[in-house]
């Protein structure tokens, strides 16, 4: 299996980047990653033009919530930063509960796609677990707002999140298709408790029946919401593991 090169969501360092953002980065260059993919975006933009340069990475994708209208504004940033596709990355469970919820969202990811498209930039979806435990007339929320998403938006599943809602996740990603671009790859115990998530390989995540289903695959992400030990080594470990056994690209 040959996979595109690997990223790290920055999510999974936020404190370390809290105190160094730079140093942070660099680290994170020292364990062979070419790509992060920042959260909020647009608050960090600006450490983010110093330090990724510096560091020798690149972003071509980065989570920024598109529900607030300012599309111009992040989808210029976008851009300077050389991000191809900003992500949509959280929709409460509580605006996943109808068909009427889904096509309201739908339309702001439309709206906010048509504003990227602008910029050459693209714009996607991130799953929690509520989006497939949510069951709309027997499916998944998430495949039925997938067929209600404009053709140019795309997804980025989660595939912790998508297991502990109890999917089978290579069987859901065959099914969604080409829209899956984007995989959140974490691992641990498959039931929602954050804080025992453990590197790639030490846990229950069937990755690479994952990765092989995901036949449009550009961006394997690695991701922690938490961990135990220290996270510079869970993110090496979860690397090696990738790269090593899983084929992801260095």
């Amino acid at each position: 299996m040959s996979l595109p090169d690997l990223s790290v969501q920055l999510y999974s360092v936020r404190r370390p980047l809290a105190s160094d953002f730079a140093g942070t980065l660099a680290r994170l260059a020292a364990t062979g990653l070419t790509r992060v993919e920042p959260f909020d975006m647009l608050a960090a933009a600006d450490a983010l033009a110093s330090a990724l340069p510096t560091a020798g990475l690149t972003a071509p994708t980065a989570h920024q919530s598109l529900t607030d209208g300012r599309f111009d504004e992040i989808f210029s940033a976008a851009a300077d930063l050389g991000v191809g596709l900003v992500v949509h990355p959280y929709t409460p469970a509580d605006q996943w509960q109808s068909r009427e919820d889904l096509e309201r969202l739908a339309r702001v990811l439309a709206e906010a796609a048509s504003a990227a498209a602008a910029h050459g930039v693209r714009v996607g979806y991130h799953n929690h677990n509520w989006e497939l435990a949510t069951q709309l007339g027997g499916r998944p929320a998430l495949e039925v707002f997938a067929e209600m998403l404009d053709a140019s938006v795309v997804l980025e599943v989660d595939a912790y999140w998508a297991a502990s809602a109890g999917q089978d996740v290579p069987a859901l990603v065959e099914r969604l298709g080409d829209r899956v671009v984007a995989v959140h790859l974490k691992d641990g115990p498959l039931d929602g408790d954050t804080a025992a998530q453990l590197p790639l390989g030490k846990g229950d995540l069937p990755a690479a029946d994952i990765l092989a289903a995901a036949g449009a695959l550009q961006f394997p992400v690695i991701e922690f919401d938490d961990y135990a030990g220290d996270i510079f080594d869970g993110i090496e470990e979860s690397y090696r593991f990738a790269t090593t056994t899983l084929g992801a690209r260095r």
